[in-house]
C-alpha cells in the first residue's frame, strides 16, 4: 500500500495485467498483456477470432500499442494482419528465419482448414539480444529455433516471466514435425537459452497452462 497526498490509502497497481484469449480450434493462447497504470498494451499471438481479441480490448480498455508474434505458424499469425489494420499499429517479431512461414500464411490455414487469411508483413523483425518494449514493461528477445526455425521467446527480467509461445509447454515441449522443425535444435535451446533464464521463473506457453522452468527441468517427461 502506498499513501496519497490526502493520507488515504492506495492500493499499489501491478505491474502488468494478462488475460488469456484462446483462439482458434487450436486454443492457442493469444495473450492482451497492459500495464493497469496507463492503459497501454499489446497483443501476444493473435492467431484468429479476431472479433474475440477486439471485444476483450474493449471491455477492458486497453490502448494496443502494437502486435508481437513468437513465431510464424497459423494459429499464432492467422488474426494479425487483419487486427493490425483494425488497429492501424505494428507487427514485432518472430526472427525473419519465420518469414517464409508466414507468407504461407494462406497454404497452413488451407492445410489446417481454417480460415482464408492475409499473411502479416512485420514492421520489424527481431533477432537475438534484442530488447523489446511492452505494457510498458522491457523484455529481453531469445532466439529459440527447433519448434520454428524463427522463434522468439520473451523475458522479463524483474517480474521472473518469460512468454514462451511453443517451446515448452506444462509437460511436454514443441512439435517439430512441421516444415523447419528439429528436435534436437528445439531442446538445444530449451537447455541452452531457457534453462539459464532461472527456476523461479514462470512461463506463459503457446498452449495449455503456465508451469516453471524449475517444474519443468524436474519433471517434464522430455527432458528429464
Amino acid at each position: 500500500m502506498s499513501q496519497s497526498s490526502n493520507g488515504s490509502a492506495e492500493a499499489e497497481l501491478p505491474p502488468i495485467q494478462i488475460l488469456i484469449i484462446p483462439v482458434t480450434p487450436f486454443q492457442q493462447n493469444c495473450s492482451l498483456i497492459w500495464n493497469p497504470a496507463t492503459m497501454k498494451g499489446a497483443v501476444v499471438d493473435p492467431g484468429g477470432d479476431v472479433p474475440e481479441i477486439l471485444k476483450a480490448i474493449r471491455e477492458h480498455g486497453v490502448e494496443v500499442e502494437k502486435i508481437v508474434l513468437t513465431h510464424g505458424h497459423i494459429d499464432h499469425v492467422g488474426g494479425a494482419a487483419d487486427l493490425a489494420s483494425q488497429l492501424g499499429i505494428p507487427v514485432e517479431g518472430p526472427h525473419e528465419e519465420d518469414r517464409m512461414l508466414i507468407k504461407r500464411a494462406a497454404d497452413q490455414a488451407r492445410q489446417f482448414g481454417l480460415p482464408p487469411v492475409e499473411p502479416v508483413e512485420p514492421d520489424r523483425w527481431l533477432v537475438d539480444g534484442d530488447v523489446m518494449e511492452m505494457a510498458g514493461r522491457t523484455f529481453d528477445v531469445l532466439h529459440c529455433p527447433g519448434h520454428a526455425p524463427g522463434h522468439v521467446v520473451f523475458f522479463d527480467k524483474e517480474l521472473r516471466l518469460a512468454i514462451s509461445g511453443d517451446v515448452l509447454f506444462a509437460g511436454s515441449v514443441g512439435r517439430t514435425d512441421l516444415p523447419g522443425g528439429d528436435h534436437a535444435t528445439l531442446i538445444q535451446s530449451i537447455k541452452t537459452k531457457l534453462y539459464p533464464l532461472g527456476d523461479d521463473v514462470t512461463f506463459l506457453p503457446g498452449h495449455g497452462p503456465a508451469s516453471t522452468i524449475g517444474q519443468e527441468r524436474a519433471t517434464n517427461p522430455f527432458l528429464v
